[in-house]
């Protein structure tokens, strides 16, 4: 299936085999999040989210940049309390609805992503990043604490790394964002779409009914002690294998057949 779009929107989308692309179409800004943006973004990740012919997300860019962050501009062209609140509310909810959409998505990183924009990669389930793509919490060199982005950075980082970004602002190079666990993979620009047309593929393979219940209760337990994360992984595989899906994988293992899964 193939969605067309005006190439004018802030948000291009794409549809083959299951797997739909949506792109930051703001390259002369650097894709960086303005209002619009965050609402066009968030209109197609909503959209996403109900489309059950959609098995994986994969959220790409124009031009040099990944993603910026916020449009400074615009926050000092609405330099109230209240516009700037609202706006980083919306980009929270935005966030969230990432980790909540039952796809998972997987961030396809061609440049710098800064500030936000490297909040946006962390919240990605996963992320691929050509090897001269730089990773960077800058708001702190023009006095704005990325307190936003800390709650992604933290979440993948440990503390000190995170800590470090975030009080100095310096760029971190792909090969140590993957060290550190920012992305999973950092690649040449030539192996770029290869690798995450692999794993997107791999993906869309399985289970969507599994996929969906497992991602939601990754991001759950993730917030749990460690004895309810554990009552809580019991009661989500004991449903999961209730599943018809899981009927089918189990049988189609034991016939040594491919399954077929009934909730494609």
């Amino acid at each position: 299936m193939s969605h067309e779009q005006d190439n004018d929107a802030l948000v291009l989308r794409s549809d083959a085999d299951g797997i739909t692309t949506l792109t930051l179409n703001r390259p002369n800004q650097y894709n960086a999040l303005s209002k619009a943006m965050l609402t066009a973004l968030q209109l197609e990740l909503d959209q996403v989210a109900i489309d059950k012919s959609v098995r994986v997300v994969i959220l790409a860019a124009q031009g040099k940049a990944f993603c910026a962050g916020h449009d400074l501009k615009e926050m000092r062209a609405n330099h109230t309390e209240a516009f700037c609140n609202a706006l980083f509310q919306q980009c929270g909810e935005l966030m969230l609805s990432i980790s909540r959409l039952p796809q998972p998505v997987i961030a396809r990183v061609q440049g710098i992503a800064t500030a936000a924009g490297c909040q946006l990669v962390a919240m990605c389930d996963l992320a691929v990043a050509v090897n001269t793509a730089k990773f960077a919490t800058s708001g702190i060199n023009v006095g704005l604490f990325c307190a936003t982005p800390a709650v992604a950075l933290s979440r993948n980082l440990g503390r000190k790394q995170s800590m470090e970004l975030l009080l100095t602002g310096d760029f971190l190079d792909a090969e140590s964002a993957q060290r550190e666990g920012l992305i999973n993979y950092a690649v040449s620009p030539e192996e770029l779409d290869a690798k995450i047309a692999k794993l997107a593929q791999s993906i869309a393979a399985k289970s969507a009914v599994a996929v969906a219940m497992g991602k939601r209760m990754f991001y759950q337990q993730l917030e749990m002690g460690l004895t309810d994360a554990y009552r809580y992984a019991a009661d989500v595989m004991a449903c999961n294998i209730m599943s018809d899906d899981a009927a089918e994988g189990i049988d189609a293992f034991m016939q040594k057949r491919h399954a077929v899964w009934k909730h494609a």
